[in-house]
């Protein structure tokens, strides 16, 4: 019960000595830093799956029996037929595929790029929120290394 009153409670940054606070910082840092990473995954999600829209706007009826480039991994492609151009197969995660219409695959493409955008949004803030409160923390850290300077001089 005593460490649940505990973590109620609030210091102010200023309270703090340079260890404690430099010990806020690093904390800060790897905080913004791992924000910051899974910014970056979201955004190259987000650009995956509008790939994929390019991708279906691509299987066209006018393409039916055309040979085209089947991607087997991201590097590797082989030649191959287009035999029904109204059905594409979806990646819906973990290893399963469904077969969906093309306007069934489009907007289950845009429904993820839709869902990231709003993480990333919420996400930014976030990054941004722990940015501020690291530079507020490195102004406090610089008074009081410049304050700990002046006293010893």
């Amino acid at each position: 019960m005593a460490s649940s009153a505990a973590q109620g409670q609030q210091i102010a940054v200023s309270d703090l000595d340079i260890p404690q606070l430099s010990d806020v910082r690093r904390q800060l840092e790897e905080e913004l830093n791992h924000l910051t990473n899974s910014f970056t995954q979201l955004k190259q999600a987000q650009s995956k799956f509008r790939s994929c829209i390019e991708n279906i706007n691509e299987v066209k009826p006018q393409n039916k029996n055309k040979t085209i480039l089947v991607p087997l991994t991201n590097s590797l492609y082989v030649p191959g037929k287009l035999s029904d151009p109204d059905n594409v197969i979806v990646d819906v995660g973990t290893g399963y595929f469904v077969k969906k219409t093309r306007a069934q695959a489009l907007k289950h493409y845009q429904s993820k790029v839709e869902f990231i955008r709003t993480n990333l949004e919420t996400l930014q803030e976030t990054v941004q929120k722990k940015q501020d409160n690291l530079n507020y923390l490195l102004s406090i850290l610089q008074q009081k290394v410049q304050a700990q300077a002046q006293a010893k001089a």
